[in-house]
């Protein structure tokens, strides 16, 4: 009784909403606040500051979260741990990933479902960095995909994948460029679009303007790299992307690749899970297929594609 209870905290932290959050354990709204009700007279505190709709936790119920989250998360692990010495792993491996990494957890999930034929995988790919270690802290995913060049808070256990270069994809016939790179310089005077600048993926390209001494100025933003591609079939743009991103699409019709130089930027990007012990079965499995993946070919754009 005492696990469906502290679900129902977790599941109300989340949602901040009663009805919500009661749907979401698959229970009726009675019964879980019926619980929670049974789980305050249990530990003699409100944890819920109520009026006629959900108003928060209390001090109270904020720290009994974070122990609920902790304490769910240690009873799947040792679940998962004692089907898999019987069986093998099983159970879902949630996965959070930077838009910018997709390609990367493409051959990192193929490889983890081919050596784990009983197991599945939820990947939610469309998260800022600082969401992934968030999520992560939460026992909400069990490994992330994310930026590791700046010092990974405590806690976190970091396997490091490859390097993310960038190229220049703009209209064949802008011969104004020759060879198969570009400075970035003369990428910025283009009628650029742009990922958004809250996500780290822009903040990489930024930076790099801001090494020559530029500011990114585009007519265009938005919030992922297939739409960055698409916007090039409709419009006058020049787009920066991530290198890997060439091995997952095909450019569209009339646009080219070029490599990026002077600088030649890149951000490290690498595996990131809790530090526990003991690991979570699910952890350690994808963990051991990253350090076994060689990734480095997504650090630079098909050949046919200069």
């Amino acid at each position: 009784m005492i696990f469906s209870q502290l679900e129902y905290m977790v599941a109300l932290a989340r949602e901040r909403h009663f009805a919500r959050a009661a749907e979401s354990c698959s229970v009726s709204q009675p019964a879980l606040s019926e619980g929670i009700r049974k789980l305050e007279v249990e530990l003699d505190v409100p944890l819920i500051r109520r009026g006629n709709r959900f108003e928060g936790l209390t001090a109270e119920g904020e720290q009994i979260v974070v122990w609920a989250r902790r304490i769910l998360a240690d009873r799947k692990a040792l679940t998962e741990q004692i089907s898999a010495m019987r069986s093998g792993v099983t159970g879902q491996l949630r996965i959070g990933s930077i838009p910018t990494a997709s390609p990367a957890v493409t051959v990192l999930t193929a490889a983890f479902c081919a050596a784990h034929p009983l197991a599945s995988v939820h990947v939610a790919s469309d998260l800022r960095s600082e969401d992934v270690l968030r999520l992560l802290a939460a026992y909400e995913i069990d490994a992330g995909i994310t930026y590791v060049d700046d010092p990974v808070p405590d806690g976190f256990r970091v396997a490091r994948l490859y390097f993310e270069k960038y190229v220049l994809l703009t209209a064949e016939e802008r011969g104004a460029f020759t060879g198969s790179t570009v400075g970035w310089a003369d990428a910025a005077a283009l009628p650029l679009c742009l990922l958004d600048r809250s996500m780290q993926g822009r903040r990489q390209v930024d930076d790099a303007l801001r090494d020559v001494g530029l500011t990114a100025a585009p007519r265009l933003e938005t919030d992922s790299v297939a739409s960055l591609l698409a916007q090039m079939t409709a419009g006058p743009w020049s787009t920066i992307v991530p290198a890997a991103w060439l091995h997952v699409f095909q450019l569209p019709r009339g646009v080219r690749a070029l490599r990026l130089v002077g600088p030649e930027r890149q951000g490290e990007v690498g595996l990131v899970t809790l530090s526990r012990e003991p690991e979570t079965v699910l952890a350690r499995a994808l963990t051991a297929v990253a350090r076994a993946a060689d990734l480095t070919f997504l650090e630079n754009p098909l050949a046919d594609q200069l």
